[in-house]
């Protein structure tokens, strides 16, 4: 399991923020609400929420905070095995790739190989993505995140339809009954929503 210290992420006690920033960090705040009797309720009414992509992240709030985080951070390091020789440790993971003769004949008349081009590749079309593609994340992450916290709010059908159609003035009028904090997550989360390819 991987460390998700380093998610940047948004917690929520209802309608209010509790805290924003690092996973790590966030969880400890969370953590000191729930066990201080701040939240509304217990763990039920808290939510944090992946700023990149709106889901809905789970929390194991059981132990001290320093337990919390060392759950986020994966399990222990094993002790590494003798590598053989070969390429350098890059945190290169291995995988199967399924293609046709003639591309991975392609591939190995790249300088560097098959594995060199296909990172290049991969690093081009990611340098490369569209704003159209920007919007629709940004589109997907802000539902996700108002369908949670705003899904019975006064405005919310109205809301998601200006969203998707990128109307941003809409947008902000359908969103301006929901409370403060849920108000502005919602807008800082599809703002690339609005912004128009060049």
């Amino acid at each position: 399991m991987p460390d998700r210290t380093l998610t940047l992420c948004t917690a929520f006690d209802g309608p209010r923020r509790i805290a924003s920033g690092l996973l790590g960090q966030v969880a400890v705040a969370v953590k000191a609400c729930v066990d201080g009797g701040q939240a509304k309720d217990v763990a039920p009414s808290v939510l944090v929420f992946d700023d990149e992509t709106g889901r809905v992240i789970d929390l194991d709030l059981r132990g001290t905070p320093e337990d919390v985080v060392a759950r986020l951070c994966g399990p222990p390091e094993q002790p590494e095995k003798p590598r053989g020789r070969g390429r350098p440790r890059l945190g290169v993971v291995p995988r199967e790739v399924t293609l046709l003769p003639r591309h991975w004949e392609w591939l190995g008349a790249q300088p560097g190989g098959a594995s060199v081009a296909l990172r290049k590749l991969v690093e081009e079309a990611r340098r490369a993505e569209t704003a159209g593609e920007r919007r629709r994340l940004a589109q997907e992450r802000a539902y996700r995140f108002m369908a949670a916290m705003a899904g019975d709010a006064p405005g919310y059908e109205e809301a998601l339809r200006a969203l998707y159609a990128e109307n941003s003035a809409a947008f902000e009028t359908h969103i301006q009954p929901w409370p403060e904090d849920i108000r502005e997550h919602a807008r800082r989360l599809a703002q690339a929503a609005f912004v128009s390819e060049p």
